[in-house]
Formats: structure tokens, sequence, C-alpha cells
């Protein structure tokens, strides 16, 4: 197989293969040299072997060597540090997956690359899947938090910002709402996941869920706490909301291999639903009410 003849633009392609291999060789070994769990070290360890194996398969074919990508390199780094290993790595995979298809034109000069690339999407499927990461296992706890707060919350600003318009009044009845709210979803979560029994510790399925409500919470009624005009606050607080749904969806979806577009239109039309009803109850309460604050 290498005597097929490899022109320059074909071998431009290989290398760019190479570097590929190479820099997520060198981004496993980082990742795997600062993680503490021994079975997670041992999978991006041989995740890393792979890379550097399919590295050598284009260079038989390139006859060169290449360089590793550095930026690319701390890129994946940084972002595995800070949302987890499962994120950082499967967002590596995916820009490697659309590459491929960048180099299907080879399969006329290269017959063999096919295989080999289904072998990679095999095998570093099947080490994936092996990563045993804590966040994910409650990532249904934090969903649970998210969900809760933005239906509750966005609906409860919509409505007491034509209820008080008053940016402060808001702020504080949000925030004493949002807090509550947070101790009694985080306890609740505790009971339930007892009662269950089950592989989850309840301690931790209560701290996710109250840290994600509680997070939620402050976006949201940050923005009345620095503007004045409580329109511009309820329009700022509702693309919050649809910042973090896409933000956390967009998450979700790459860790876990679930549908964004499906889960970010569902959550979004839920919450931005409850929120127009809110606000339309709010408003007619004021004036069936005749509250001027």
């Amino acid at each position: 197989m290498d005597n097929h003849p490899i022109d320059v633009a074909l071998s431009d392609q290989l290398k760019a293969l190479q570097r590929d291999e190479i820099s997520s060789y060198h981004t496993y070994l980082a990742l795997a040299r600062i993680t503490k769990d021994d079975h997670n070290r041992q999978v991006l360890q041989k995740i890393a072997e792979q890379e550097m194996m399919h590295y050598t398969t284009w260079k038989r074919y390139s006859k060169a060597d290449v360089k590793p990508n550095r930026v690319q390199i701390r890129f994946y780094y940084w972002v595995a540090r800070l949302f987890g290993l499962t994120f950082g790595i499967k967002l590596m995979e995916k820009g490697e997956e659309k590459a491929q298809k960048d180099y299907l034109p080879l399969l006329n000069v290269i017959p063999e690359i096919e295989q080999v690339i289904k072998e990679e999407e095999v095998h570093e499927k099947e080490l994936l899947d092996m990563i045993d990461e804590e966040s994910l296992k409650y990532a249904g706890s934090m969903v649970l938090g998210l969900n809760d707060a933005l239906v509750e919350l966005t609906g409860a600003l919509a409505g007491l910002t034509f209820a008080f318009q008053n940016t402060r009044l808001i702020a504080l009845a949000g925030l004493i709402t949002g807090i509550s709210a947070t101790l009694s979803m985080a306890a609740s979560e505790y009971l339930s996941r007892k009662a269950e029994a089950g592989e989850q510790s309840p301690i931790k399925s209560a701290v996710y869920t109250g840290i994600a409500y509680i997070f939620t919470v402050v976006l949201l009624i940050l923005p009345y706490l620095v503007v004045s005009n409580y329109l511009i606050c309820l329009i700022w607080t509702i693309f919050n909301a649809i910042l973090i749904i896409a933000v956390f969806n967009f998450y979700i979806s790459v860790a876990k291999d679930m549908d964004f577009r499906k889960r970010f239109v569902e959550m979004t039309s839920i919450s931005l639903g409850v929120a127009v009803l809110s606000f339309l109850i709010g408003n007619i309460i004021r004036q069936v009410i005749g509250i001027d604050v």
C-alpha cells in the first residue's frame, strides 16, 4: 500500500490528519497526567496510544513527521479542565469527525483509509464510554434544578415586573423567591434520592440541584440590580434564560450524545410560555386590584 502515488495536495491532506492525531495524542497524555482517578487515567492513556497508532498510519503514506498544534492542545486541555473530561474529549472527537469528512476524497487513492476511520470511531467510542465522571452521574439533578428555576423564576419575574414596575422591589421579591425555592428543591431532591435508595448520593444530588438552581437565580435577577428600566430588565432576563438553556443543553448534548435542537426548543418554549402567561396574569392582577407601587 506504500506504492500509491501521493501528489502535493494529497500529501498536505495526510499531514493535516497527522497533525490532528499527534495533537490529540499530546492532549490525552496531558489530561492523563493530571487525572487523579486511576481508571480514567488508564482510559486516557489507551486513547493516546490509539492516536499515536493512527498518526503512524498516516505517516506511512506522507513519509513525513508533523509537529502538533500547540494552540489546539492548550484549548482542549483547558476545556476539559474547566468543563469536565467527558465534555472536553467528546468535543475534541466531534472536531475530528468533522475533519474526517473532508478527507473522503482520499478513498479514491487510499482505500484503506475507510477501514482506519471506522476503527477509530468504534474503538474511541468504546473507550470514551468507559470514562467514569461524577458530574455526569448527577446531570439529571442539574437539569431538574435548571428547569425548575427557569420555568418558575422567569415566570415569577415576568409577573412581578408588571405587578410592581419597580426594579428594586422586583429584585427583592425575586431573590426571596429564588432562595426559598433553591432550599426547597434541594431538600426535595435529597428526600427523593434517599427514598429511591439508588447509586446516587442523596446529599450530592441535593447539592448539584441547589447549585444549578441558585446559579440560574443569580443570572435571572442580575438585570434588575443593574438597570432601572423594568422593561429592559425583563428583556435582559429572558435573554439570560435563553442563553442558560442554550449553554447547558449544548453541554449535555455533547457530553451525553443527546439531540441539542430538540431539548433547546422544548425548554425554551416551556420557559417563555410560562413567562408570557405570568406576564399577562401580573398585568391583569395589577389592573383588577388596583395596586400602584
